[in-house]
């Protein structure tokens, strides 16, 4: 089976520690090249699309630079979530490497004070220009709704002067070019084993057309389980496809299919809410 997506945390650290992250316990750590090398080859016809985390920021990686040259070589395309406070030192270098495209997650600056948000939008909007010369995808992310306190009319103000091209709205935000984008959402709640139960009516992407694993090789049926309470197996241990067509991941896969969450963790994920039965 090919997934439209699959995210590999390649380190579980991060430089900031912003309210809308959930954050983990997990022992902190950084795949290695080898380890790195070692996924690409398991998930070789798997799928063409990498998203380098579940939780950490990528950057933090020294040897990001060649972790993309590799997944380029092996006919992958890279994409990096970024909280974005590291592409003036990262930017030029990730470009060069081969990556196709940056989400920055600017509303990770909610707490910054007027100069510091100046400076740090400058330089962001430096990468989107050197990124969009290049053909490279830049998304802003304003995910962030009802809680930016005047942070999504500053970061959009600030956008619309120092970047020119279309401004055309559309249901998820803003195309600024052909490559450029503004794009919006709701804050959510993270699927956590003491949130809030919700039905068991759930529909879900998780192991349908993505799964993630960890920086220690563990597989976890999605991007949000951050603690990886849903522990599926580990690929330095047991080959890929045999986790994959477990009884456990296929019992997540076809409750999805039917509206029903078979783990409990996904009765609790609010995010798994916007696709529940009656939205």
């Amino acid at each position: 089976m090919a997934y439209s997506r699959v995210y590999v945390e390649i380190t579980n650290i991060c430089n900031m520690s912003c309210s809308f992250c959930h954050g983990h316990s997990r022992t902190k750590g950084m795949m290695s090249y080898e380890a790195f090398h070692a996924v690409l080859k398991e998930l070789e016809g798997k799928t063409k699309y990498l998203y380098y985390h579940l939780m950490g920021e990528p950057l933090l990686h020294p040897e990001l630079p060649r972790f993309l040259k590799a997944a380029k070589e092996q006919g992958f395309h890279s994409m990096i979530t970024t909280n974005g406070t590291l592409l003036d030192r990262c930017g030029d270098v990730i470009l060069e490497a081969g990556v196709h495209k940056v989400n920055i997650s600017v509303h990770s600056l909610e707490d910054a004070d007027g100069s510091r948000f100046c400076e740090y939008m400058k330089y962001v909007c430096d990468f989107a220009e050197k990124a969009d010369r290049l053909g490279v995808i830049v998304v802003f992310r304003l995910w962030n709704s009802g809680y930016d306190e005047g942070l999504n009319d500053r970061v959009t103000l600030f956008l619309k002067n120092r970047l020119a091209g279309e401004w055309a709205e559309n249901s998820r935000g803003v195309k600024i070019r052909n490559k450029l984008f503004l794009e919006w959402g709701d804050r959510f709640v993270w699927p956590d084993k003491e949130a809030t139960l919700y039905s068991n009516d759930v529909y879900c992407y998780g192991m349908r057309d993505h799964f993630g694993i960890l920086c220690d090789g563990t597989v976890v049926p999605c991007c949000l389980d951050s603690d990886g309470v849903i522990t599926l197996g580990n690929l330095f241990e047991t080959p890929l496809d045999e986790i994959l067509s477990s009884p456990r991941a296929q019992a997540i896969k076809k409750g999805f299919e039917c509206r029903t969450a078979s783990e409990e963790l996904c009765r609790r994920c609010g995010y798994a809410q916007r696709w529940s039965l009656g939205d």
